[in-house]
């Protein structure tokens, strides 16, 4: 852990861990090699093994989030790690150059506004529970990587989360995606 509540975080695809791979597509660009689980480690820590892929980012603070949006997201989500939530989606995104030119004022035009990511997101809470990762601030290869978990019988409502999501404006700055669906048996 970090100051002000920062949390570093590694997920680590490999033979083992506690997520198994369902699938892991290129949904826009390169793919990552092929992974048959993975591992979640919060704060500083070292995969061990010889892992397929680390992917790392810190928990930040809010960039795109109003107050009143914040404080709509607070009232209905729920934690990551809730025993039912046995799927769970992992999507690291790069954007593109010309999504980083823009102001930070443009950028949140862009997904708050147009593209109204909050309140798309909101209407799958709190069935669906969500972090985001900046590995931008890390001089990683993705710009963020977001962790969803979700019972089993919430997994149509996430694909729908994620087509509407990625028809938006926003996603029109999105240079690499990929999207990698996990299981683990309940807690």
């Amino acid at each position: 852990m970090g100051p002000m509540g920062v949390i570093e975080v590694a997920f680590v695809g490999g033979a083992e861990g506690p997520w198994r791979v369902l699938r892991s597509e290129a949904v826009i660009g390169a793919g990552l090699p092929s992974a048959r689980a993975v591992r979640v480690i919060e704060g500083e820590g070292t995969p061990e093994g010889d892992p397929a892929w680390v992917l790392r980012g810190v928990t930040s603070n809010e960039r795109y989030v109003s107050v009143r949006d914040r404080h709509r997201l607070e009232a209905v989500q729920q934690p990551l790690g809730r025993p039912e939530a046995t799927r769970a989606a992992l999507i690291p995104v790069k954007k593109s150059a010309e999504w980083w030119s823009l102001t930070q004022e443009d950028r949140l035009a862009v997904l708050a506004e147009r593209s109204d990511h909050i309140g798309i997101g909101l209407e799958y809470l709190p069935a669906v529970a969500r972090r985001l990762h900046h590995g931008r601030d890390l001089g990683e290869e993705f710009d963020f990587l977001t962790w969803f978990e979700f019972a089993p019988e919430h997994a149509e409502a996430f694909e729908e989360l994620a087509r509407r999501l990625r028809a938006t404006e926003e996603w029109r700055f999105v240079e690499r995606e990929v999207d990698i669906r996990l299981a683990r048996d309940r807690r």
